[in-house]
């Protein structure tokens, strides 16, 4: 996902998915052209605008708010937390591991929830006061929206399905009686899976009874569940499946290099069009510096392959596109979901020893799968 940095609160670098852009115009529409004037009648329409744009905005401090509380506690619980994405379906914390303990997994899950709770009781009070002290419908309409918005968001995120915080909480006490967390995340994810249906299948309901706009917006959220749940699940399996293998087990040894003073002209002509890799890393005067992919060669003008090199386009070794033999998969995974490369280069001593990329790890685990699990 592409996006860009809003900056950054208590050490939690704070991103904006550009997918983000859709959601916040189309609540600032609905708010601005549909639910303060049928609420509200006979305000002037760039009132109706400024109620629904401070609404939005407040809507996703919400949210904001609301991953923050996890990721403040998954903090104090020692699990590493790079930040916090906005996109179109609210926000995610991007944390670097799982929960280690039931008991871990049950807290950060379950402060998300209190902390929408918590807020829908704070915009319910200003609600409150603002009646009966006769305030402007603007405050208390405004109030009343983020009264009701959080309290709806508490709820559904409490729905048994995972990945949503229900879904979590759910898996903690599975987790917890089973003592099992990849057989707690399979049933949890099920339950994620079957509500996803659930949403599509009221996403068509109100598409028949003439709800389209609604309608599409339950079965986009529904399709967004069933596919986040099994993604989860698998992640937890690759995850699981790699726990205490070496870089050295998954990598292609050797693999064949290219010159860092080539064109883009050369490498094309000589290695992408007549090789079968998407990928090769870089030497320069016998060291490994960097990676060169396909991908990049193709975000550059076709004009300029002539003169460009290929250590003006490489990524750089130095920007975290290394790994050690010995090195844990599960660090050499984070590099690997970090760097737009999506490889490794393993070196030793200044020398390259091999490449690990998503095909080496697929190939890792389907032989693994293969021998029934008997390989690592």
């Amino acid at each position: 996902m592409q996006g860009f940095r809003l900056g950054s609160i208590s050490g939690f670098e704070i991103r904006v998915d550009l997918s983000w852009l859709l959601i916040f115009f189309l609540v600032l529409w609905t708010l601005s052209a549909g639910l303060f004037p049928a609420t509200y009648p006979g305000l002037a329409n760039t009132t109706y605008f400024g109620m629904g744009l401070v609404a939005t905005l407040l809507f996703f401090a919400s949210l904001l708010a609301h991953e923050l509380s996890h990721s403040f506690v998954a903090r104090a619980k020692g699990i590493p937390v790079e930040g916090i994405t906005l996109f179109i379906f609210g926000g995610v914390s991007r944390t670097r591991m799982d929960a280690e303990t039931p008991g871990d997994e049950f807290q950060i899950a379950i402060v998300g929830p209190l902390t929408s709770v918590l807020l829908a009781g704070f915009f319910g009070l200003i609600w409150y006061i603002g009646i009966n002290a006769g305030w402007s419908v603007v405050v208390t309409g405004i109030a009343s929206y983020l009264a009701s918005i959080n309290l709806v968001l508490a709820i559904f995120n409490m729905l048994p399905g995972f990945p949503l915080d229900g879904g979590r909480v759910f898996r903690s006490l599975i987790w917890k009686y089973t003592g099992d967390q990849r057989k707690a995340t399979q049933i949890a994810s099920t339950g994620g899976k079957w509500l996803g249906f659930l949403v599509i299948a009221l996403g068509i309901w109100q598409m028949f009874n003439y709800a389209i706009l609604g309608g599409l917006w339950f079965i986009l959220i529904g399709w967004f569940l069933y596919n986040a749940a099994e993604a989860s699940y698998e992640e937890l399996l690759l995850r699981t499946s790699l726990k205490g293998v070496r870089a050295r087990e998954i990598m292609t040894p050797y693999p064949e290099i290219v010159s860092a003073d080539l064109t883009l002209q050369e490498l094309v002509d000589k290695y992408f069009l007549s090789r079968r890799y998407q990928s090769f890393p870089v030497i320069q005067d016998g060291q490994p510096v960097g990676i060169i992919t396909l991908s990049q060669i193709r975000d550059i003008p076709r004009e300029e392959w002539v003169y460009r090199t290929v250590q003006d386009t490489m990524m750089p070794t130095d920007q975290g596109v290394t790994a050690r033999p010995e090195e844990q998969m599960s660090q050499v995974l984070e590099k690997m979901q970090e760097s737009s490369v999506r490889r490794v280069l393993v070196i030793q001593n200044g020398l390259l020893q091999g490449i690990i990329t998503a095909n080496d790890i697929a190939r890792w685990l389907q032989r693994q799968r293969e021998f029934g699990h008997q390989m690592g």
